[in-house]
């Protein structure tokens, strides 16, 4: 069952940076991953870093994809996203950033929902 839940997320994951690299992002790094944080995706927009958070739900019986972007999840997010920049993504630490969704109800690429500036790090 973890295999497929893996497998699952891996696919959403790849659909998403899909979706924004045909949107015209580039995709700079995936899956960075510190103690106590992560990060799906993170893309360049125009000069602007992008935290993606990539979320697949099967079905919205729980509240869908975006209700399952908790507070917890995005002090994960944060946190994984400053250890980058601080890190690996330290070239990129003065340019402004923005913490993106991309939501899947499913594995279909017609059915991505993209929501720019899905929360802050206030």
């Amino acid at each position: 069952m973890q295999a497929e839940h893996l497998r699952r997320g891996a696919a959403a994951e790849a659909l998403a940076a899909a979706h924004l690299a045909g949107r015209g992002l580039a995709i700079l790094a995936r899956n960075v991953r510190c103690r106590g944080g992560e990060v799906d995706l993170i893309a360049d927009d125009a000069g602007c870093v992008v935290f993606v958070e990539v979320r697949l739900r099967k079905s919205a019986r729980f509240g869908g994809a975006a209700a399952s972007i908790t507070a917890t999840k995005q002090r994960r997010v944060i946190l994984a996203a400053q250890h980058w920049l601080t890190g690996a993504g330290r070239a990129h630490a003065q340019r402004p950033c923005r913490f993106d969704a991309v939501l899947l109800d499913g594995l279909d690429a017609t059915r991505i929902e993209w929501i720019r500036g899905a929360f802050d790090a206030s």
